[in-house]
């Protein structure tokens, strides 16, 4: 699994949310979002802008360019 899918499903899972209610808020298909956790695709910019903004971090976090305290990795 990709470090992006793995970010997005502790967050999902840590906001105790199911993929078709976190598919619902961002107006997509719960397969969209099993993709993007499993791996197999990334979500377009401007969702991935959104997902950040609703998780509240940084993009660069949900792509593992830094840790959930804002360093660099």
């Amino acid at each position: 699994m990709e470090i992006f899918g793995k970010r997005l499903k502790e967050l999902r899972q840590e906001r105790n949310l199911g993929q078709k209610e976190l598919a619902r808020i961002l107006n997509t298909s719960k397969q969209n979002l099993s993709r993007w956790e499993k791996g197999y695709f990334e979500p377009d910019q401007e969702t991935t802008v959104r997902l950040a903004r609703f998780f509240d971090v940084t993009t660069d976090y949900l792509f593992g360019l830094e840790n959930e305290d804002g360093s660099k990795v």
